[in-house]
């Protein structure tokens, strides 16, 4: 028999919505975008100047576009499409935690709309700081910060929800197609996703939940040969040591014992941001061309159909009495409200207010 979920991280009673909140991290859409957009993503971190003039550097071959603002409207349009078609009818907003459409205006629009109550579904799926608190305490101030602000509810995250396996799982099936049957049974997948502090990691279930999700990928598609890596770790600050190894060192490692053929899959991304397009598109398959291994990168799940039905049957189960929550794996549904403790930043200093918690009084 299955233990008797805590009453306080998990919300038994129906709630009624009037719109649903795409919360997002944002990005540049031109190059004078960059630095103001960095401004904001870096801001209290003891990133020095330098650092954030080479991460800078790294927009200026795309324009200063980040890919993640165009995915995201993508996304938008089909989940509304979804909740047209198969119900809840809700409007939906879009808020960004660094880059416009801010949350702060998306919270007055919402208010000047009169919606009361809105849920929110954060376009990251594993427990961190960044994938999850730091959304939570924006939220918060954000909200605060409005007269007649809507109550807020966060959807539970999606690490090992069927919708999530399931696309992803085709989009890299999608991947090993593109080898020949018996090339495809020898291919390595390298599951990434963004690097973090180790303080950072030590306070979340973030290598756990990834790792969780490998596997369910793994048996899904009866292939073993992967190994979880992790990229982007080109703002490390503060001297300390990130999550390993790189996708670009273990693709060499492949190189040497003799694997011709890797899938790069990013699984801890859910439509492609800058890191997605420069840190594989461009420096793995770099790295993937010297060392004479063929790479083939998979698409992040964006707009599929199974991630996009995930996210409305998230909504349906919060406006649901006592509703089934479906996962698989052993690590079960992730709460819907976020515990006191939950995914802490790792930095010295009281945790700063947070909304969608256990502990919330919203």
């Amino acid at each position: 028999m299955n233990a008797p979920l805590d009453p306080l991280s998990y919300d038994e009673e129906p709630r009624n919505y009037d719109a649903v909140l795409i919360v997002s991290f944002g990005g540049p859409e031109g190059p004078d975008d960059v630095m103001p957009f960095l401004d904001n993503v870096l801001r209290g971190l003891p990133v020095r100047p330098e650092t954030k003039a080479r991460i800078a550097a790294r927009y200026d071959a795309f324009g200063g576009v980040s890919p993640i603002n165009a995915r995201t409207r993508e996304f938008i349009a089909a989940l509304q499409t979804e909740l047209d078609t198969h119900g809840p009818a809700l409007p939906i907003y879009w808020g960004n935690r660094n880059w416009h459409p801010l949350l702060p205006d998306t919270f007055e629009q919402m208010a000047r709309d009169g919606i009361g109550r809105a849920v929110a579904f954060v376009t990251s799926t594993f427990s961190s700081y960044s994938g999850c608190r730091k959304y939570r305490e924006d939220l918060h101030a954000a909200s605060s910060a409005v007269d007649g602000a809507p109550a807020v509810d966060r959807l539970r995250l999606g690490f090992n929800h069927p919708g999530f396996i399931e696309a992803n799982c085709e989009r890299i099936v999608a991947a090993l197609e593109q080898l020949s049957e018996a090339r495809r049974r020898n291919a390595a997948i390298l599951f990434t996703a963004h690097s973090l502090p180790q303080s950072m990691a030590r306070h979340a279930s973030y290598e756990a939940q990834l790792g969780e999700c490998g596997k369910l990928i793994g048996d899904a598609l009866e292939h073993q040969r992967w190994r979880l890596v992790y990229q982007s770790n080109n703002a490390s600050y503060g001297g300390e040591p990130w999550l390993g190894p790189d996708v670009s060192d273990a693709i060499d490692s492949l190189a040497a014992e003799g694997v011709e053929d890797v899938i790069v899959a990013p699984v801890g991304f859910v439509c492609d941001h800058m890191e997605v397009v420069l840190d594989l598109d461009i420096e793995a398959r770099q790295r993937a061309d010297a060392a004479g291994i063929n790479m083939i990168r998979a698409p992040t799940v964006g707009d599929h159909p199974a991630f996009v039905g995930m996210v409305r049957e998230l909504i349906v189960e919060r406006m649901s009495e006592s509703p089934a929550r479906r996962a698989l794996g052993s690590l079960g549904p992730s709460h819907d409200r976020c515990p006191a403790d939950c995914c802490l930043s790792g930095r010295p200093g009281p945790a700063k207010p947070a909304l969608c918690g256990a502990d919330s009084t919203r």
